[in-house]
């Protein structure tokens, strides 16, 4: 069982109390793969278990009570301590009040500033018990009444019409509020919309053309329906810290997909819209339009027998699809392949893959992988350097270690590597090369126009006005672009004895090497994408 699922994780504690099969799980597996769902998602989709089923297990993962409220489990002496709008806002009931704590159900156990705000209005400590919003919300309106009529969600904005305002203002669910705002992003071509809370209230903040500008204020009372609908919508991971997620959006008959990102602040979930240009990932390096010089040394590091290969991306999901690339140009043909790690599949499911277990050193599984004579070896991640250490151990006993990094570009890689160096956990001689990725979306070529210039522009500067070719959004695609450095005799020696990463590149470039700034700098005077994307996704 310890194979299929993380131990202490939803589907282990599902199976162990034996609500759910070693086939269901695999099932679910499948489901999340091929959809993108979470796994408890995946679970009821198929109906081996019920949304209770997935909070009660939730309950048990992070050790807090899971509570079905009745009428009778509420006390009126709590609910008299906690006022009818904080509890509203933050979706808790208080149960009941003993001595110096009081007791609530929540439908979010994490939120700490819920947690506080009770803490404050009832002066004494609180527990926390997991609960249904919907049962939250039936005992809310029994014991507090029905909200005031004049109750909305607060926004206020000039950006929007009367008519806008006053649809959103009368939706407390948040729907409404965030259909309109995905609406603005693609009306006015915003390339980020964020909703950030401070406090006593939410700015409503978009940024086009490098300037971030705010354009309303939400109420913070019903600022936790808008989360949760947002949550629900990007599949985001309930707990995480930071999580991200992508959704449709439907408008004019079209479907323009949105990726939110979220992170947990002291006052509430700070969250963030993009418009996102779907491209799948080439298949093979011929797909990808790179110069033939680049080509040619991604094809050398390829063709490598031994040693390190690193592979770079900024987002997970591009470096593992880099390195399923560079699986498929590498001969695999009667060679076992190893993977370690646990984020996104790569290859397919034509080589193994060992999960790394809770509380056990990458290294350690690196090394137990080893007994295993692999002639490639898949490190997801060696950021750490006692990953990477362990990736030279690999490469000394003659295994291509195809090592995951996360950075921008070639220098980003380059800088790391030097960092391992001056630690003294890389042998320069290990390293074969580096092979770094990054997406940048294009603009459309039918609507795109040449934009005034600022005085501190000296290159010319492209917006796109949106059109029926491009559904509205401006955008024409992603643009893949690689840097892949290989190291022969003369760059190791300048590697060993440089001080940092634009020494090496200077190197480089003396020698007619042009990496993915150039390459970036190239379209963005073509005009083929804005400035703003430009500086977002290959700068930044």
């Amino acid at each position: 069982m310890e194979s299929i699922v993380r131990p202490g994780s939803l589907g282990d504690i599902l199976f162990r109390c034996q609500i759910i099969s070693e086939d269901d799980i695999r099932a679910a597996l499948d489901e999340q793969k091929a959809s993108g769902c979470r796994f408890g998602e995946a679970l009821v989709k198929q109906g081996v278990v019920t949304q209770e089923d997935i909070d009660w297990a939730l309950s048990n993962q992070l050790n807090i009570p899971y509570v079905r409220l009745k009428p009778a489990m509420v006390d009126e002496g709590a609910v008299a301590l906690v006022p009818a709008p904080l509890a509203r806002q933050h979706n808790l009931i208080p149960l009941i009040a003993t001595g110096d704590e009081i007791s609530i159900a929540i439908a979010d156990p994490l939120n700490g500033t819920a947690i506080a705000a009770v803490e404050k209005a009832a002066g004494c400590a609180v527990s926390v018990s997991v609960g249904l919003l919907r049962e939250i919300r039936e005992m809310q309106e029994l014991f507090y009444g029905p909200p005031e009529e004049t109750d909305t969600l607060g926004f206020q904005s000039a950006s929007f019409p009367a008519a806008a305002l006053t649809a959103i203002n009368h939706d407390l669910t948040g729907a409404k509020f965030v259909d309109y705002l995905l609406l603005f992003v693609v009306q006015q071509k915003l390339s980020s919309l964020s909703l950030q809370p401070l406090g006593d209230s939410v700015a409503v903040v978009c940024r086009r053309g490098g300037v971030g500008r705010e354009v309303g204020r939400l109420s913070p009372t019903h600022y936790p329906e808008v989360v949760m609908r947002v949550k629900k919508l990007g599949k985001l991971v309930v707990g995480e810290f930071a999580t991200r997620g992508v959704f449709a959006f439907g408008w004019k008959g079209r479907t323009i997909p949105f990726q939110v990102a979220l992170l947990r602040g002291e006052g509430g979930d700070y969250l963030t819209f993009r418009m996102r240009v779907d491209a799948a990932f080439p298949d093979a390096v011929a797909d990808m339009g790179l110069p033939d010089a680049t080509a040619a040394r991604f094809a050398e590091l390829a063709a490598a027998g031994r040693g390190i290969v690193v592979v770079g991306a900024r987002e997970e999901e591009m470096r593992g699809r880099l390195m399923e690339l560079y699986l498929h140009e590498c001969d695999t043909a009667g060679k076992t392949v190893i993977m370690v790690g646990s984020g996104p599949p790569q290859g397919g499911r034509r080589f193994p893959r060992v999960p790394v277990p809770a509380g056990t050193e990458v290294g350690a599984v690196v090394m137990a992988a080893l007994e295993h004579d692999p002639d490639i070896l898949i490190l997801e991640d060696v950021a750490d350097g006692k990953v990477f250490a362990a990736a030279c151990r690999a490469a000394q006993r003659g295994t291509l270690v195809v090592a995951g990094l996360g950075c921008g570009d070639g220098a980003g890689a380059l800088q790391q590597l030097i960092s391992f160096r001056d630690r003294h956990v890389l042998t320069p001689a290990h390293l074969r090369g580096i092979i770094v990725c990054a997406g940048v979306r294009t603009l459309c070529p039918d609507c795109r126009t040449a934009a005034p210039s600022s005085l501190d522009e000296t290159e010319p500067s492209f917006r796109a006005s949106g059109c029926p070719a491009c559904g509205q959004t401006g955008y024409g695609g992603t643009r893949f672009l690689m840097d892949v450095i290989t190291f022969d005799q003369r760059l190791r020696e300048c590697f060993e004895t440089v001080r940092d990463s634009s020494e090496v590149l200077g190197f480089l470039r003396d020698h007619g090497w042009r990496g993915i700034a150039e390459d970036g700098r190239k379209l963005l005077a073509e005009g083929a994408l804005s400035r703003e994307d430009y500086t977002a996704s290959l700068l930044s």
